[in-house]
């Protein structure tokens, strides 16, 4: 199968991230193909950047739209996730969804750590329904490009926010940042709990839906697009609304 990792913002180093953890996690037979926006946020940080990058993430799926068999969102906002299982003619994995979700089922209860602010980290939580599981968040003074320039100083840091997290009792913690890809690996044999990686759990969900083979819905809000005028929007985008 070929899944394609389908970054939200423009630095090239945490697509490349991204596809690299895809591609230890993916099975035999499974090709990675990573994409990067050409337009939007260099990091997404901020409700105005998520909703922009947004947009810039449909256009780039929608290019390859028929020439995947499953899309997986490397961004930790899982921005547009809804909009793109609606859009996309194969399966769409948001990373951090996934890692919740294998956190729901390594324990009773889960922990998150992100970089900086937490409070859209809790509503994407929410979000996805999954608030009573959430043993709480925790943010490290870092940033994303900290993460690919020093990974060892910002794995202590992350290190620190995950025992505090397992204090606070969580079973497992989601490490949610797409420049923390593959942090899970590095750090693994120093945490008290399971670290969840959203590419290597978003891999294997996708891989599972695509064997599946569930059907599309046909109605309901998560059906496809048919019909729908559009102005300005790249001729792939426009094409998929039109349905």
């Amino acid at each position: 199968m070929r899944l394609l990792v389908a970054n939200a913002n423009t630095t090239e180093a945490i697509t490349q991230a991204c596809a690299e953890a895809a591609r230890v996690a993916a099975s035999p037979g499974t090709e990675i193909v990573a994409a990067t926006p050409r337009f939007g946020p260099a990091v997404i940080s901020s409700r105005a950047e998520n909703a922009i990058a947004g947009h810039a993430l449909l256009e780039l799926l929608a290019e390859h739209a028929g020439r995947v068999d499953a899309c997986l969102l490397a961004v930790s906002h899982d921005t547009a996730l809804e909009a793109a299982r609606q859009m996309m003619p194969c399966p769409v994995v948001g990373m951090t969804e996934a890692a919740c979700l294998v956190g729901c089922m390594a324990g009773g209860r889960f922990g998150l750590v992100t970089f900086g602010g937490v409070e859209t980290y809790r509503e994407l939580v929410a979000r996805h329904g999954l608030t009573s599981r959430l043993a709480g968040l925790a943010g490290v003074d870092a940033t994303p490009p900290e993460a690919v320039a020093d990974p060892e100083g910002v794995g202590d840091k992350v290190l620190d926010a995950v025992a505090r997290l397992a204090a606070e009792g969580a079973d497992s913690v989601v490490l949610a940042g797409a420049a923390l890809a593959g942090f899970d690996r590095r750090l693994q044999a120093r945490a008290p709990v399971a670290l969840l990686d959203g590419m290597a759990c978003g891999v294997r969900m996708a891989e599972m839906l695509v064997a599946m083979a569930l059907p599309k819905p046909r109605q309901g809000s998560f059906a496809a697009c048919a019909a729908r005028p559009s102005v300005g929007l790249s001729p792939a985008l426009a094409a998929l609304l039109k349905g």
